[in-house]
């Protein structure tokens, strides 16, 4: 049963809270922040007319707070399901997505 435990984290942008993820282990979360996808896809999106992204902004990771954790709750219910990592937006997106 340990086995499919996991956990959500949240991935700020220059210290703000930009979206969540649910993975097993921290490091895990961490190798999240490597992938040229994943960069990609936030530097494509816009929030307020501004990309979440910048060319130089600074990603971290940390565990989700509570209040992270229910929307991360609330999106995964809707979400189409898939085997790729859900992200749920924690910011206003531009547009259609």
């Amino acid at each position: 049963m340990a086995d499919n435990y996991r956990r959500v984290f949240t991935i700020e942008v220059d210290g703000r809270p930009a979206a969540t993820f649910e993975v097993k282990t921290v490091s895990e979360a961490q190798s999240l922040l490597k992938e040229s996808w994943l960069r990609e896809d936030l530097a494509s999106l816009k929030s307020g007319g501004v990309p979440l992204l910048a060319p130089n902004a600074k990603m971290s990771v940390r565990p989700a707070t509570v209040d992270e954790i229910v929307i991360f709750g609330r999106g995964a219910r809707t979400a189409k399901p898939s085997d790729d990592v859900l992200l749920i937006y924690l910011v206003q997106l531009d547009g259609p997505r």
